[in-house]
Order: C-alpha cells, then structure tokens, then sequence
C-alpha cells in the first residue's frame, strides 16, 4: 500500500504468491498465525520486501512464533520495520447480524465426521476442542461480552463448555491484560445485560440437517452452490443448437450476491418458496407498471428519445414526468435485483419440479410430527420419477431417525433393497444405525409434533400466462410453527434444570454448584451448535426471536452444510 497526500493506492495479494520487492511502500498482513504463514513472513523480511510491516494476526499469535519473527527480524536487520503487530481476535465469520459459523476453509478439521470418528483419538479431540474455543474466544473478544454459558451433559457440546470457560476464567484473572476490561471492551462496554451463551451438539438432533426444507435461503443452500452469501449457477449460452462438427458451447457460471443491502432478499429469505415466487411476480409486475408510466407520459408530452437534462427544463406541468424520470436509477437497481431473484428462484424451481421435492419435504413433515401418513414410504423410495437417490436415502434416514420403534429385520431388508435398487448409498444408513445405538435415541424428539405442514392445494395466482414461474403440479405447502430440538434445548436451559450444566467465568473462585445464579431475564442468547449447523435451524431461531419482543437470538455453528454436504460425511462414517 502506498499513500500520497489524499491518495491511497492498495494492492492485494496472496501471502503465498510471488511478489517482487517494493521497498518505499509499506505492508499490512491479515493472516492466520499458522507454522507456514509465520516461515513466509521471515522470508520477506530477510529479502527486504517493504518499508515497513504491520502485522495483523487474525487469532492471537503464540509466544514463540513471535520470538520466530523477532529473530528472523534482528537477523535481516529488520527490527525497526516491523512498526506494528497486533492479535485481531477474528477467527470466526459473521454471515448475517444474528449468524455465525468458525470457519469455510479447512472446515474438515473440526467437522462433524473429524469429531465423531470411530478411530479418533484424546489428542485429536483435544486439538478439535481447542480450535473451536479459540474461535469462539474470538467472537466474545469481538462482541466485548463476558458471557453465561449453559450446555447440555456428557457430549462435545460439555467439552467446548468447560475448555471455553476456562480460557475466559484465565483472561479475566489477568486484570492488567484482560480484554474484557477497560479499554479494550468493545460494543459489550455499555451493555448492562450479559448474553447467555447455550452450546447443542449436533447428535442432539440428526433429523433436521437431512430434513428438505422450504424456505427460500435453505432451499437455495440445499439445492444451488451456495456458499458465503454467494449463490453461484450455470447459465446456457443460448437456444440455438451448435452447427454441426462445431464444439458445444461453454456453459457460463452467473454469480449473485444476496446481501443485506438486498430489501427483497431481507425480507423473503425466511418466507417459504411459493409465497417468495409470488413475491418475485408481484415486484416484475410493479416494476412494470411504473416503467410504462414514464413511457406513458413520454408520450403524451412528445418527449420520446429526449434525454433527462431536456424533460427537466420544462415547466412545472411536468413535475409528475420529472419526478418519475429521477427515479430511473431506483428502478434500475429495482430490475436488477428482481432479474437476480427471478433467475434463483427459477433454478431453485427447476429442482422441486424435476425432484418432487415438495413431496419430500410434506411426507418428512408429518413422519417429524407423526401425523398420518397418505402414501407408503416404499412406493417413494421405487418411484425412479421422484427425487434423486441422495434424496430417497435423506428421506429414509429421517424415517429411520425418527421411528419411535425401529423397522423389523425383515422389513429393514426390504427398505434396504429398494434403496439399492434406486442407487443409494447404504453407508449413511450404516453410521445411523450406530449413533442410534449408541444415543439410545428410540423416539423423536417429542417437540416435532408441533410442526407440520398445512396443504393448499395447487398454485393459483402465480400460473397465470404471464408469470414468470410455471408452478404447476408444485404443492402450495403453508409451514406451521416448526420446532427444532435446538430450539427446545433453547426453551430447557430456562427451566434451570440439573441437566444443563452452568458456567460463569467472571466468577473466578468457587465450584459450579456454589456459583450464585443469574436470575435476570436474558434479553441476548447465543445458540451454538458444535458439530455443524443449518439454515433450518437459524431461521427456526429467527422466527422465534422476531415473537417475542426485546429479545434478541444469534446463531452460530462449526461449520456450515447442506444435506448433501452432511450426508457425505455420514457415509464416511459409515464405511468400514
């Protein structure tokens, strides 16, 4: 980076990457303090690369990495350059104002398949354990908030608890250097109220991460390439066929970013899809309408072809004109955003029709809420028109995880043949069966049976001859309140049980039993799920947050997946 007067020049780079010298500027680094990360930038202070260099640590570096760079400093003769270095404490990303996950890259390392594996070691799951508390030691250090933590017994979620305790404890007992304290609280400074942090375990629920869901930003996460607020799809190069000998046209990826300065994706990105496509309709239609007023009025005073600065001359007769004309650029990025829905939505479409998708997620309802049931489970599996074999395997999973009695032998075999004849992979079903086992989980959680779903019939207003989405034989499912076990391991921690454990790091002495318990009302808790997370559940905790006045939910989770991404790793688990 290199300033002149009012001007900043910034040039971004890989750390990794080939750089040549440029030894009048200096250098900001923004890197994780890994054991390679730390040897590059030893490099480039013994080939002299910058002026000067600020070093920008994304967690906190350790003291011996740090003595690695002062050496290699002292030896380049470089110790006067080195201007700044500082722990950033940002190990963690925020995906919307109330959701959170550790990490995108690397995720594998602290995976739900890395934490569960039969061959897994104590000081695997001890290194696993301590890059989650680092990250979430971040997140409190961002959010400057000591909180109350609550957690569940006997699982990683109590492990997390204690480490992530103790590492607060060890930071507020050092006053001097304490980031909770004076100056370097941050937002939590002026906040009388503490957030009460509940930590779940993802075997506290299986069902839900395969469940298929049918609201717009799961569905696009369950069915499109979606991936840090960035959907990215194929588009055609066109109709018109190849000539003949010639190659085959390149499919083009379209990239979409769904943002909060995205009105349209704030306020539908929780709606279930046939309310979002009639919402898409509505705004083409309104757009529409205003585009063929200016038209309209264009006409009547014959200004066609004029341009802005010509209309906006004329007398006040032509205010309305004006008016509308000046709002051109509104109605521009209006059109952009309905022309990036409406191309989403009709690939998330593409994929309910082609997969039946709605059938998928109306049958998984009423198996989660133990409602009657209209069509034998065997005759989706065999139905080689619905869904794809990943599908037919994520259904049966919820049959099997749910089933308050698992199936006979007999009938298991003749579920399993049909899964084989559809080309599913077994090796899912292979690992649940031992987690079942082994959790003792014989029952759904009992809070299911207040979801469901409430049947509409066919679509109506959107399939009319110029919508832009043909819904046709697509089921108009109304969602019920939906109650994920998280959610109800949410509800529990108010009951003050002797289930949840309970932690409170600024009490610095004393056992857990003799800590004095907070009896104010919580108005911020943070729900954080180890072993990875899911759009159903964070908007599961929107809706709830958005019920109840004051209060205010964050979600948070290892990592981030999809049905497919969270099935993969269950056939990991699964294979011998």
């Amino acid at each position: 980076m290199s300033t002149s007067g009012l001007t900043t020049v910034c040039v971004c780079v890989l750390l990794h990457s080939d750089r040549d010298p440029i030894p009048d500027v200096p250098a900001i680094y923004f890197v994780m303090p890994t054991e390679e990360n730390i040897d590059r930038i030893c490099q480039d202070l013994r080939n002299q690369l910058y002026e000067s260099y600020y070093l920008n640590f994304i967690s906190a570096i350790s003291r011996s990495k740090l003595e690695d760079i002062a050496s290699a400093a002292l030896a380049a003769n470089a110790v006067s350059q080195v201007t700044k270095v500082f722990d950033q404490y940002l190990n963690f990303i925020t995906l919307e104002d109330d959701m959170f996950i550790l990490c995108h890259q690397n995720k594998e390392l602290i995976s739900y398949h890395a934490i569960n594996r039969a061959d897994i070691q104590d000081t695997d799951m001890e290194a696993i354990m301590d890059t989650i508390v680092d990250s979430l030691f971040c997140f409190f250090v961002t959010l400057g908030a000591v909180p109350i933590i609550r957690c569940p017994r006997g699982n990683a979620a109590e492990m997390v608890a204690v480490k992530l305790d103790k590492k607060l404890r060890e930071n507020l007992r050092d006053a001097r250097n304490s980031l909770f304290t004076g100056d370097n609280m941050a937002a939590g400074q002026f906040s009388f109220q503490r957030p009460l942090f509940i930590l779940a375990d993802r075997n506290v629920d299986m069902a839900t991460p395969l469940h298929h869901t049918w609201t717009y930003q799961a569905l696009i996460h369950d069915v499109l390439d979606f991936h840090l607020n960035r959907v990215m799809m194929e588009e055609g190069a066109g109709a018109e066929p190849s000539p003949a000998g010639a190659r085959p046209k390149k499919k083009s990826r379209k990239t979409y970013d769904l943002t909060a300065a995205d009105k349209f994706w704030q306020k539908h990105k929780g709606s279930p899809f046939p309310e979002v496509a009639e919402s898409v309709q509505e705004e083409l239609d309104a757009y529409r309408a205003q585009e063929d007023e200016v038209k309209r009025l264009k006409s009547i005073m014959g200004l066609e072809g004029e341009d802005e600065g010509a209309i906006s001359m004329l007398s006040d007769n032509t205010a309305k004109l004006t008016s509308a004309v000046s709002s051109l650029p509104e109605l521009l990025e209006k059109k952009r955003l309905i022309d990036l829905h409406t191309n989403v939505a009709t690939a998330v479409l593409d994929h309910i029709k082609s997969r039946k998708l709605d059938v998928y997620f109306e049958y998984e309802e009423k198996l989660m809420s133990k409602s009657t049931l209209d069509k034998s489970l065997l005759d989706i599996i065999s139905d080689p028109d619905a869904g794809t074999p990943e599908d037919k395997m994520r259904l049966f999973l919820i049959f099997y995880i749910t089933a308050q009695q698992a199936p006979s032998e007999s009938d298991l075999e003749q579920y399993k043949k049909a899964l084989v004849d559809a080309s599913c992979d077994l090796s899912p079903l292979t690992y649940i069966k031992q987690w079942k086992a082994f959790t003792k989980m014989a029952a759904t959680p009992a809070n299911y049976g207040n979801s469901g779903v409430k049947p509409m019939g066919l679509f109506s207003r959107v399939m009319n001859t110029g919508s832009q989405f043909v819904m046709e034989g697509v089921k108009h499912l109304v969602l019920k309140q939906h109650v994920t076990e998280v959610l109800t391991l949410f509800f529990s921690v108010f009951q003050e049980t002797d289930d949840y454990r309970y932690f409170d790091p600024k009490m610095l002495r004393g056992s857990e039993s003799s800590i004095p318990r907070n009896k104010n009302p919580f108005q911020e808790a943070i729900v954080f799920v180890v072993g990875g997370g899911n759009y159903i559940e964070y908007q599961n905790l929107v809706d709830y947050a958005k019920s109840k006045q004051g209060k205010k939910v964050v979600y948070g989770c290892s990592e981030l997946f999809n049905a497919a991404q969270f099935i993969k790793q269950l056939s990991q688990l699964g294979q011998k």
